[in-house]
């Protein structure tokens, strides 16, 4: 297994965030963590960035513990709710910003950025500034920000939870395509049961820091009646 999370455990002061958890992902998957608010997921996702340390456990990529590895030496992005963009620099500077940090020569930063501008069908939009953009079109750029520099591992914090329900629906489809072209191993966190099942190759039930890992949406829904309950009526509307 590519990602390891081994007998993981996290306080805060006398609370208990995440107890003995453990799992594994393969790579190139995509896992859908699905929970509520406070049950630990973006815990657990900060601890794999390195934003956060954990209090007992061991995390492995690719064989290597990177416990002591810090945030920024990691080559993990996270992306959160809000994109969280440079308001200075226009769409196309936004999105070459890890690689100017890099110091990639002009004409493979431009190659490249004009290829991802057009994957996240930005083309109208590349000379705009931050405050020019929708909510979705700004979540678009900050995907093309992380992806662009070839991360490791992708961590997704309820990214389309700002999103009206039809941006929401579109933005899901455009991942899903890009990551099909940019593949990469990432933990995907939301609280929405829809959400999980189209975005999860696996998918995770995270509650009270416990999380259970169903290989496969058909186990997922078999094992969880609530879940076969919602899809029925799904289909019924």
């Amino acid at each position: 297994m590519w990602l390891e999370i081994n007998n993981l455990h996290k306080k805060f002061g006398a609370e208990p965030v995440l107890g003995d958890l453990s799992f594994r992902l393969a790579e190139r998957q995509m896992l859908s963590i699905l929970g509520r608010s406070g049950c630990g997921k973006t815990t657990l996702l900060k601890i794999i960035a390195g934003l956060e340390t954990p209090d007992a456990g061991v995390i492995k990529i690719a064989g290597k513990v990177i416990n002591n590895v810090s945030a920024h030496r990691r080559n993990i992005v996270y992306i959160y709710q809000e994109p969280l963009l440079f308001p200075h620099l226009n769409v196309f500077e936004n999105v070459a910003f890890g690689l100017r940090l890099r110091k990639i020569q002009n004409p493979t930063i431009e190659s490249k950025v004009l290829q991802m501008v057009e994957a996240l069908e930005l083309n109208e939009q590349a000379r705009k500034m931050p405050h020019q953009l929708s909510g979705g079109q700004r979540q678009r750029v900050a995907f093309g920000r992380a992806l662009i520099i070839s991360p490791q591992m992708l961590l997704l914090d309820e990214p389309f939870g700002a999103l009206d329900t039809e941006t929401r629906a579109v933005m899901q489809v455009l991942l899903k395509k890009i990551m099909q072209t940019h593949p990469i191993t990432a933990i995907f966190v939301t609280h929405d049961l829809k959400e999980a099942i189209i975005m999860g190759d696996a998918i995770g039930m995270m509650e009270k820091g416990k999380l259970d890992i169903y290989p496969d949406k058909k186990t997922f829904i078999e094992h969880n009646e609530h879940v076969k309950n919602e899809i029925n009526f799904w289909q019924n509307l």
